[in-house]
Order: C-alpha cells, then structure tokens, then sequence
C-alpha cells in the first residue's frame, strides 16, 4: 500500500449514494474504484482489481450483495480483501448470513452519516490489520 492509501471498491446502485462516498472517502486518503453492481465488481476483481475493502450493498439489480459474495468466495476473487456490507437491511439474518459469507463488518446506511461509514470502515480494517500482525 503506497503512501498508506487504502483502495476501496464501492458497490451500490444508487448512483448519489455511490458518488458521494466515493467522495468521502477519496477525502480520506482512499483510493476509490466504484461500481453499479454485483457482476461489475465480478467482471473488476477478475480483471486484477485487488482491493483493500470492498464495501457493498446487498439490494442491487442483476447480482444481489450477499449473491455477489458467494461468486467471490466460491471463484476466490480477492480472497485478501476485507469485505463489509452497507445496506439498509437490518434484520438479524441478514446480518447473520453477511458474516456467514465471510463479512467483516455490516453497516447499517440508515443508521450511520458518511463520516460515521468512514470511521467504522478505517476501524474494522485496522482491527484486520491487528490480527495479521
């Protein structure tokens, strides 16, 4: 990691919600990739996209969040990536099926302010980080 900036992929389909965290967190000293959807960011990590985090939704066209997970697990895509969900699904079993699928952290949009993303995002990774050491 140059410089110490992180690269995060976002995926979400509503595209103000995508721009404006790709802001955010471009102001955060991350390098951003973004995408629309589940078989974009499939297409991205099969290209050699190796994020740091991918930060996802589960509710997309095409290729749900937690359908998106399993094709990455299961075609081991960016296996180094910290995964975390950001969605406005809150139930226990969604939250529960997002960690069984290998989730590192679940955010809930409606819940948390962009800067509040931010920091539980740079926590969670420091925490991975801890743990590799």
């Amino acid at each position: 990691m140059e410089g110490d900036k992180r690269k995060i992929l976002i995926v979400d389909d509503d595209t103000f919600l995508l721009d404006m965290y790709a802001f955010k967190f471009s102001q955060h000293n991350f390098e951003v990739y973004t995408a629309s959807g589940g078989l974009q960011v499939i297409e991205k990590l099969k290209d050699k996209l190796n994020p740091d985090i991918i930060l996802m939704d589960i509710i997309m066209p095409d290729m749900d969040g937690f359908e998106m997970l399993e094709k990455i697990n299961k075609d081991n895509l960016s296996p180094s990536s910290t995964k975390i969900i950001l969605t406005n699904k809150s139930q226990q079993s969604d939250i529960d099926r997002g960690n069984n699928l290998g989730a590192s952290g679940y955010i809930v949009k409606a819940s948390s302010t962009p800067a509040e993303v931010i920091s539980q995002v740079v926590e969670i990774l420091s925490k991975k980080v801890a743990v590799k050491k």
